[in-house]
């Protein structure tokens, strides 16, 4: 019996070091299961934009869209400042950045694949998500196939008549330069949120896609040019 305890009391102690690495060490990067870490790991499977104000804003703080996703990686989230509940989930999370403690709002939409990286204004708890110009793409969740192109007699016509080959080019055009466009998405949209998305194109126009979010795909229906 005294060795059990023995025992016990060294894996207590083993448990206990342990945890002091991965809390202070690691920062918490190596524990899924923690909050903090699923809250950060469902914003890096959605793809984050920056609206045009809020890129005016990083700019005038000279923040660079590496330094915007690293809040993602190893910022801490203030869950009593955030706000947890509603249809659209927004999250403070503060970092130090060259001595300096910034803090930026990460908003989500529910079932949309869209997340906004928003500079903080105002009350986190009145926040509502940008309906006008255009958002930047600023990263991609870590997948090979992230777009899929619903079968359809009238997609595939669209495919033809804009050059679109596949779901590997339209996911090249999203990644060079794709946009969303704020005013015609629709978040509130049934039964899944819309959004339209712009895609470049060689001749310098561009074509809006009307999208939304399925199986961790973004799903695409229909073309149109501008």
């Amino acid at each position: 019996m005294k060795n059990f305890w023995r025992r016990l009391r060294l894996y207590g102690l083993g448990f206990g070091v342990g945890l002091i690495f991965v809390f202070f060490f690691f920062r918490n990067r190596g524990c899924t299961w923690l909050p903090e870490n699923r809250v950060k790991n469902t914003f890096l499977g959605k793809v984050i934009v920056v609206s045009e104000d809020n890129q005016r804003i990083f700019d005038q703080h000279e923040l660079s869209d590496e330094e915007i996703i690293s809040f993602l990686n190893d910022g801490s989230i203030s869950f009593g400042s955030s706000k947890k509940q509603g249809a659209t989930k927004v999250y403070k999370i503060e970092k130090e950045i060259d001595g300096k403690n910034i803090a930026l709002w990460f908003s989500m939409p529910e079932d949309a694949f869209v997340a906004e990286a928003v500079w903080p204004k105002g009350s986190i708890q009145k926040f509502k998500s940008t309906t006008e110009g255009y958002g930047r793409m600023i990263s991609f969740p870590h997948v090979n196939s992230l777009v899929y192109l619903k079968e359809s007699d009238e997609l595939t016509k669209q495919m033809a008549e804009f050059g679109i080959v596949d779901e590997e080019h339209v996911q090249y055009l999203l990644k060079k330069a794709g946009l969303i466009d704020f005013s015609k998405t629709n978040f509130n949209a049934e039964p899944m949120p819309e959004q339209f998305v712009v895609l470049p194109r060689k001749n310098g126009d561009t074509l809006t896609a009307r999208t939304t979010w399925y199986k961790d795909h973004i799903e695409f229906y229909e073309f149109e040019r501008n």
